[in-house]
């Protein structure tokens, strides 16, 4: 009986489905006047035996792309758009429900008298003959049924033309066309190549930014002029002569170097009426340091600061690359709101102008009052409360200094007296310094990109009532630098961290008693040593395939180990400040790769891949440098620290408190289709896989080792996300649930018969929703 409900259901939805379509059908043409026809698009037909099937795709798509209207957005042979617009009918109101069902989802028809078909026409005839197809001839067919209509449009492109030569300027006497020719080998244009008037364009733009590079600064792409000669040949081939325009202004034919660099370091624009700022400016009786003249009366800026970012020096000659250079550099500093260059002839017969910076600062202090309130599944509720204190420019040289409190807590509702209720408040202070803080050294930098030296230190107290209190101190050291867009480098030279525990309670000890792995959690850990990341992506190119890596490698007193002889597996345990100090090496990698099928559809995956393994003063990794899955950018159907080690069960082994499912290694993958829905509302469908383990066997937690059976214990959610994408930033809801879970006994891990939607108890235990700030990656 339920099989036959379930065919019965299945085809309501199929009827149903059948109904919609010819509603939506019907509803594309309702409302025409007599006479009207729907516009249903072009087709395009080519008339050219001569032409191979590429050369014919590429045509008619070219073609295509350009003909005017658009006819409505279809789906599976339905207009929903339009069908929307026409179910709303007339709106007399400018705003509400209905205008905005009618303006926004909605979409007026369009109709075939709305199509201009002798413009397309030669919108055609201009395509194929810019693509070489010089003889291209068009024309039209209208194809009218009952209510509808389309249109044919017949191409005879003819004979495409090739270059047979392309020929640059010979005049040496000028510099200018003798810097032209030199960058022939560089040319976009080839002989035996197609004519194409958009490589021609992108030829002019490369010749541009060649002579941008020479010091032709007031030379613009539009001062070129290429002529097609096709009377050469009766073969379809043309000669490209290169030539400058007779018009081309004489400041654009000369190269000009660097006079004197001027600098406003305090630019307001709203002065600027006022005459307190004037451009040129009187020069004299002004003080340059180091060839630079800065104009700053609030000594708001150390003037080391402008010799350590401007590029250009006197007698230089002008190059964009150089140019750029200041400019993206200004811009990192993060001090200026405002970054304008301007350049002012001083003389026309040497060729020499100034170079003018106007830089308004932004407000340096900043004073930011963050509240969070929370609730998870486990009845537990909280809130967290931030205060930030920021200066931008702390001692005039655009040093970045942080200070900030917080406090937090997650208080169990509803639950046993004795919760675990959570308290956490805490400091932390950071400085940033646009330079390289080496002693004794002074490194003279190139690139867009300013190397910055980094400080942080930061202590936080951590009180979980009934079980213990931590305190976390930690304090580095470091330097971030980029070698371009690209590739991104952190080394902290120290990175310290200091863990302490106090007030552990019976109840606590007692825990301990039945799972001596909880005693990690309380130990006192005392770890430094020196940490390096790298990173690299692609992802801000507009290209279909893009990706994101970033490698971690974390040592941990490497060298005090060894002069001290430490080997805890034989009983020689070190200590510093009376405390057993961790010795390990840890590797964590980051790959994701994008594909994006268009504008707004993607696919995105993932691969993490991480071992830490101990050595020396340690025999176990240090808890708060382990690795765990599950979470909100993890695997979704599960939560933080729940899964693992292995096919560890902290259930079946009689664990009440799962703190522990941590892992020396780790290995975690995800595949996610990311598409628009609309507007700002983005959809997802994804799903997760991973586990973590450990390096050494562990009688406390059986199964959690690393083995060649490791892919049997690969945990795999899946789910469904909506990512409201409001520019500034994106809020994530993922609604997730395991597939697989490796805890439950080999062979009955997959989940699928145990899936039961219409059960309250099961959504209960295994929907999970997560609501975060940004992709998951």
């Amino acid at each position: 009986m339920m099989y036959k409900n379930k065919i019965y259901f299945k085809w309501q939805w199929i009827v149903l489905f059948w109904i919609t379509v010819s509603l939506s059908s019907c509803q594309g043409t309702k409302g025409l006047q007599e006479g009207e026809r729907l516009y249903t698009g072009a087709k395009i037909k080519l008339e050219a035996p001569h032409l191979t099937k590429k050369e014919k795709n590429n045509l008619k798509d070219g073609v295509k792309a350009n003909v005017t209207p658009k006819p409505n957005m279809t789906f599976l042979g339905m207009r929903p758009k339009l069908a929307i617009y026409n179910m709303i009918g007339e709106t007399k109101k400018k705003k509400g429900i209905k205008h905005w069902l009618k303006t926004k989802l909605g979409e007026p028809p369009v109709l075939l008298k709305d199509v201009n078909k002798n413009f397309n026409v030669e919108i055609i005839e201009n395509y194929a003959q810019n693509k070489g197809y010089f003889n291209a001839q068009a024309d039209f067919e209208v194809n009218e049924k009952k209510k509808t209509a389309s249109i044919t449009y017949n191409v005879n492109p003819e004979y495409r033309y090739f270059i047979e030569s392309v020929n640059f300027p010979t005049d040496t006497t000028s510099l200018i066309l003798k810097e032209i020719a030199q960058s022939q080998e560089e040319s976009f244009l080839k002989p035996e190549e197609a004519f194409d008037l958009d490589i021609i364009k992108n030829e002019r733009e490369r010749i541009n930014a060649y002579l941008k590079q020479r010091g032709f600064y007031y030379f613009n792409p539009d001062n070129i002029i290429v002529l097609a000669d096709s009377t050469i040949s009766k073969e379809h081939k043309v000669a490209l002569n290169l030539e400058l325009k007779e018009d081309t202004p004489e400041l654009a034919t000369k190269a000009f170097t660097i006079d004197q660099t001027v600098v406003y370091a305090n630019y307001d624009l709203s002065q600027v009426e006022k005459n307190k700022f004037t451009i040129p400016t009187k020069l004299e009786g002004l003080k340059p340091t180091k060839e630079i003249f800065i104009i700053d009366p609030e000594n708001t800026f150390k003037p080391e600061i402008f010799e350590q970012v401007l590029v250009f020096k006197k007698g230089d000659l002008y190059n964009r690359k150089d140019h750029n250079t200041t400019l993206n550099r200004l811009i990192n500093l993060g001090v200026f709101k405002f970054v304008k260059n301007q350049f002012v002839v001083t003389d026309s017969l040497k060729h020499t102008f100034d170079a003018y910076y106007l830089l308004t600062p932004r407000k340096f202090k900043s004073l930011r009052l963050e509240t969070l309130a929370k609730s998870n599944s486990d009845n537990f509720v909280g809130g967290e409360l931030n205060l930030n204190w920021s200066h931008r420019n702390l001692f005039r040289g655009a040093e970045h200094f942080k200070f900030s409190i917080f406090a937090s807590t997650d208080y169990q509702i509803g639950g046993p007296e004795n919760a675990n209720n959570l308290l956490r408040y805490g400091t932390s202070a950071s400085l940033e310094v646009p330079r390289l803080w080496i002693p004794f050294v002074k490194l003279n930098t190139s690139g867009n990109f300013l190397p910055r030296t980094h400080m942080d230190i930061s202590y936080e107290f951590q009180k979980r009532t009934q079980l213990y209190t931590l305190g976390n101190f930690n304090t580095n050291f470091g330097y971030i630098w980029k070698e371009n867009i690209r590739k991104e480098h952190h080394l902290k030279v120290m990175d310290m961290s200091y863990v302490y525990a106090s007030n552990v309670t019976d109840t606590y000890k007692q825990q301990i008693a039945n799972n001596p792995n909880l005693q990690r959690v309380i130990e006192d850990q005392l770890i430094f040593g020196p940490t390096y990341s790298y990173t690299y992506t692609n992802t801000m190119l507009p290209q279909p395939n893009t990706i994101y890596y970033q490698g971690q490698a974390d040592i941990s007193a490497i060298a005090t180990g060894l002069i001290m002889g430490a080997d805890a597996k034989a009983g020689k345990q070190k200590e510093l400040f009376n405390v057993p100090y961790s010795q390990y090496a840890k590797i964590d990698n980051d790959f994701r790769y994008y594909h994006n099928f268009t504008q707004k559809s993607m696919l995105a995956t993932r691969l993490i891949a991480g071992i830490a393994y101990p050595f020396g003063n340690s025999i176990d990794i240090p808890f708060s440098k382990q690795f765990f899955v599950g979470g909100s950018n993890s695997l979704r159907g599960f939560r933080a620290r729940t899964i693992g080690p292995g096919s560890y069960s902290p259930e079946e082994n009689h664990q009440s408190i799962l703190y522990d499912q941590t892992g020396d290694i780790k290995i975690e993958s995800s595949l996610e289709y990311r598409f628009n829905i609309y507007k700002f509302l983005n959809g997802a469908i994804f799903t997760d896989a991973g586990n973590v383990w450990l390096v050494n066997e562990n009688k406390d937690r059986p199964g959690g080792k690393f083995t060649s059976n490791f892919y049997k214990e690969i945990a795999v959610d899946a789910g469904i996300g909506l990512r409201f994408d409001f520019s500034i930033f994106v809020l994530r809801l993922d609604l997730a649930t395991p597939l697989r879970v490796p805890s439950r006994p080999e062979g009955d891990r997959w989940m699928f018969n145990d899936i039961d939607f219409g059960n309250k108890e099961w959504r209960k235990n295994n929907l999970i929703l997560n609501i975060g700030i940004g992709y998951p990656f």
